[in-house]
């Protein structure tokens, strides 16, 4: 390689560099903002804050109508979690091991919840709940938020068994053991990570959506993005970026903890 094309490649290189650490600086700004401005003092959101103070934070943290709404936001992020995880994965699995026309057909249906507007999902989903007289909002926005985080779960699994070695499942059923047994103790132990990452994905995305969850909710149940919204509308407070500061701290742990359950072994092993 010549000189010429040695200092060539080095200032591509530098460049590239310097276009990524330009785009994680754009997209990591906000955030930077949101932490910011949620320890200013003053009564109104601006950036850069005048004082700092915890004052929002502990008024975030004695509201009864805010701990509610964190409530709400888990117990809907975990039942979302539970049932796109368990959907996704048996759905994944299925395709894998079926040559049937179905299986051809089943991927692009299970991505049109995707390409929907979940303005579309949430209305039609209010019509129908309301015709079947279904009054239950817990489950009503968990099962939105599940259509919704399903085809996500479906299509990181179907990445995550495609280099599954499924020999070693054929030879647990050659042995004797029934399906239930060969997927808990060959296919899952190999799977793990995906598995862990899918529900992870779920329980973010629940956690974060708003419009969905703005069409469903009750007097008596409403997420975290819904109340916010709702806050939004009467003044604009640092409370707003105590808020977004909470939704993105917890995405932040779900990933922390993930990546933690992931290399548990690991860790076993260095301590």
């Amino acid at each position: 390689m010549s000189e010429v094309e040695l200092t060539r490649e080095r200032v591509e290189d530098a460049l590239f560099r310097a276009g990524y650490w330009l785009l994680f600086a754009v997209i990591m700004l906000p955030i930077v903002v949101v932490f910011v401005t949620s320890f200013q003092r003053g009564e109104y959101l601006t950036f850069p804050p005048q004082e700092f103070s915890l004052r929002w934070y502990a008024q975030f943290f004695a509201s009864a109508e805010w701990l509610s709404a964190v409530r709400d936001s888990i117990v809907i992020g975990v039942g979302a979690s539970v049932l796109s995880t368990a959907l996704g994965v048996t759905g994944s699995l299925a395709v894998q091991r079926s040559d049937s026309t179905l299986a051809r057909v089943l991927p692009p249906v299970i991505l049109l919840p995707l390409l929907l507007p979940p303005v579309v999902i949430g209305l039609t989903l209010l019509i129908y709940f309301n015709r079947v007289g279904f009054g239950n909002t817990y489950l009503t926005i968990v099962v939105a938020h599940t259509l919704w985080a399903t085809p996500l779960v479906f299509f990181v699994m179907q990445s995550v068994f495609a280099r599954f070695d499924w020999d070693l499942r054929d030879a647990g059923m050659d042995l004797g053991a029934r399906p239930s047994r060969v997927f808990y103790h060959v296919v899952l132990p190999n799977v793990r990570s995906g598995v862990v990452i899918s529900a992870v994905v779920a329980f973010i995305v629940s956690l974060q959506e708003f419009i969905m969850a703005l069409f469903l909710k009750s007097y008596e149940v409403q997420t975290v993005p819904v109340l916010a919204w709702t806050s939004l509308q009467s003044s604009l407070t640092p409370l707003v970026s105590v808020v977004s500061a909470f939704l993105v701290a917890v995405s932040v742990l779900g990933v922390l903890v993930s990546a933690a359950l992931m290399n548990i072994e690991w860790l076993a092993e260095q301590l």
